[in-house]
């Protein structure tokens, strides 16, 4: 009687978990252009309450000007290029995107992963995306010095040349008017605190309305 039961209660509250996801992709499915965010920390807004995140903000924004653009995101802390790259194929099914951001490199770097290593999965991200005909925006990440000026310019310059190789979209790097100002971030110097959130909402908004 008890196993019975626990195999009821798992059933049901994997019924109640996967309906909202169900109930979501059908409204998104409705006419809507969806533009998948694949990132790490800043883009799953690190230490910000989740409707104060910039992806949150950006919605509003995009909702409030009459932008039929939804926001998908998918980012996860840690995230690095590879993780990116084993998610992609079920990501772009499950969610079926419009338009792919990119925002993953900088986990990397911190690891000291090898440039060539990054630029690959970097690539092969793009060329799974653009298979289901998915327009990509790359977003450019940046550095600071300490990681050895040699490798912080080999690594900056692999946004740069993807998006020339592969032709597509490359956008400047959310933090660039963000980092040097401390009020903007925590502690730690690597993640935008809540100030900062409509800044860089702001940035985006600017590119993404085009889409």
């Amino acid at each position: 009687m008890l196993k019975k039961f626990l195999n009821l209660w798992r059933k049901y509250n994997f019924i109640v978990i996967l309906l909202p996801i169900v109930l979501s992709q059908q409204t998104l499915a409705e006419g809507s252009k969806r533009l998948l965010v694949l990132g790490d920390s800043i883009s799953a807004g690190y230490g910000v309450s989740v409707d104060r995140q910039w992806t949150h903000i950006l919605q509003r924004k995009l909702d409030s000007s009459g932008k039929d653009l939804r926001i998908v995101n998918v980012s996860l802390p840690g995230e690095t290029t590879g993780g990116g790259l084993s998610r992609i194929p079920s990501l772009l099914k499950f969610h079926s995107p419009d338009y792919l951001l990119i925002e993953l490199g900088g986990n990397d770097a911190l690891r000291g992963y090898p440039v060539d290593k990054i630029k690959f999965n970097l690539t092969e991200i793009c060329k799974k995306a653009e298979k289901q005909n998915v327009k990509i925006i790359l977003m450019k990440i940046r550095i600071p010095p300490n990681y050895g000026r040699n490798y912080m310019q080999a690594f900056e310059a692999i946004y740069t040349e993807v998006a020339k190789e592969l032709n597509i979209q490359l956008v400047p790097f959310m933090l660039n008017n963000v980092a040097l100002d401390s009020d903007l971030m925590f502690p730690d110097g690597i993640h935008p605190n809540e100030k900062a959130q409509p800044l860089i909402a702001e940035d985006i908004f600017k590119w993404a309305q085009s889409l």
